[in-house]
């Protein structure tokens, strides 16, 4: 019998960083990209570009923060070496998300004649909001693997924190929404501010679920005694993706992340311009994916039972994204976008729920192979990978865009077709090669899996 180290009230607190992550992402996602493009009015090239460099960004920083933050962290020998970066990242994140949406009205107004100013001003906002987002969230992903360390534990933890988690989805979708209007600048900063005063508040509601055991501080201890030679950051970093398992999940999830990015990105334009409605009109597309995803958490925790293979449920639940994205295509009724999110959303659960436990068998077979835990470089290297799929929905839309015609003020049926491609067909693509790849290149067995665990615990690291 597995012992339960952990009851439902830490797994819920911990699943309130899930919450964080899907209400910060889904806001940034929906809005960003169609807030600089329309409501600014910066041209699309720049929006484009911007993103980009954005990515190219992300390139360095997300696996060099991860590999930063595993050699030591402020107040460690009390606090353990997650703790203070998780805390001081979420706060940077409430802080910076206010000043992406703060572009001075000066600049607005000069948008046509002088976009550079505004330019800059994005590239830094969005950058510096990436930088304090990887510092919490790289540090956040790695807690798990280490806190809760048995199958039964893990698969409940991902269970309970998926469900709180779906919950930010929603949140990150809905709420924004409620408090700006496509043609009024001003009204973007009120919203910025109250999805920072919510982030403040959830930092509160996370705290307990984050807390380091003393057991895994004295671990952390020791790794640090012992490590009298650290590989470079680079070193670090190639080191660890001569693991073709690593290299396998992680190009997943950069298609995984693709498609739910131009999906995410896509909304606010089908609403405005395929639906025709206000901001807040959305809601009920959000709200059929959410229940979805609510719906199919438990499905989803009683099919792994039965295969007991993490690998799989994200192939099947893969699947099932890229079946209902496609049928998207077709449809142009609020009615018909609510029902087919629904069933889109029951793919998304799956994948969002078992994507962790996906995550934590990699960790372990590389840490029974290196004696050690360096889960901040491997979170890093995850994380480069899915935000790097922000580039590429900057590609998706620009490329559509340019091909459609797509113009703000004169919508046409080609425009409108482009739309739908960048919502339906193309994330579709993503998800169908993401499974397609991943079930050939996948060789993560439940068996290998169970004597990494065994090997685990016998090393007790």
């Amino acid at each position: 019998m597995e012992e339960k180290r952990y009851g439902v009230g830490v797994m819920a607190s911990y699943g309130m960083g899930k919450f964080l992550a899907e209400f910060l992402t889904g806001a940034y996602g929906a809005i960003v990209y169609k807030y600089y493009e329309t409501t600014v009015s910066l041209g699309g090239l720049y929006v484009a570009l911007a993103t980009i460099l954005y990515s190219l960004w992300n390139a360095v920083n997300d696996p060099l923060i991860g590999y930063a933050t595993n050699l030591a962290a402020p107040f460690s020998k009390k606090l353990g070496r997650r703790f203070a970066w998780i805390v001081i990242g979420l706060i940077l994140c409430a802080l910076l998300f206010v000043a992406i949406f703060a572009v001075p009205e000066s600049m607005r107004l000069k948008a046509g004649t002088s976009p550079i100013p505004i330019f800059i001003w994005m590239v830094l906002a969005i950058c510096l909001f990436d930088g304090s987002y990887s510092l919490w969230e790289v540090n956040y992903q790695s807690v798990y693997p280490d806190k809760f360390r048995s199958q039964t534990e893990r698969t409940r933890a991902a269970a309970i924190s998926t469900a709180v988690g779906v919950l930010g989805v929603a949140a990150g979708f809905v709420v924004p929404p409620l408090f700006f209007e496509y043609d009024k600048p001003e009204s973007f900063l009120t919203m910025a501010l109250v999805v920072g005063a919510i982030t403040l508040v959830g930092i509160l509601l996370l705290v307990f679920g984050i807390k380091e055991s003393p057991s895994m501080i004295e671990r952390f201890q020791a790794k640090q005694k012992s490590d009298k030679q650290q590989l470079s950051f680079f070193a670090s970093m190639r080191h660890a993706l001569r693991y073709k398992e690593l290299v396998s999940f992680v190009v997943l999830l950069f298609l995984y992340q693709s498609g739910c990015m131009c999906m995410t990105g896509s909304v606010h334009y089908v609403g405005d311009y395929v639906l025709q409605v206000s901001a807040d009109g959305t809601t009920m597309i959000f709200a059929g994916m959410l229940g979805g995803a609510l719906v199919s958490i438990p499905l989803w925790t009683i099919l792994s039972k039965k295969l007991k293979n993490n690998q799989m449920t994200l192939i099947v639940s893969l699947t099932v994204m890229a079946v209902f994205a496609f049928a998207m295509t077709f449809v142009e009724t609020m009615g018909a976008y609510t029902v087919l999110m629904a069933l889109w959303g029951i793919g998304f659960g799956g994948f969002w729920t078992f994507m962790g436990p996906a995550m934590a068998d990699v960790v372990d077979m590389i840490v029974v192979t290196e004696k050690r835990r360096q889960e901040g470089i491997y979170m890093g290297i995850r994380a480069f990978f899915m935000r790097f799929s922000i580039a590429s929905q900057a590609l998706v839309f620009f490329i559509v865009h340019e091909a459609t015609g797509f113009d703000p003020g004169n919508i046409t049926p080609l425009a409108k077709f482009g739309v739908k491609l960048h919502m339906a067909t193309i994330p579709a693509v993503f998800f169908l090669i993401g499974a397609l790849y991943f079930w050939k290149t996948n060789t993560l067995t439940p068996q290998r899996i169970a004597e990494h665990r065994a090997e685990l615990a016998r090393l007790d690291i």
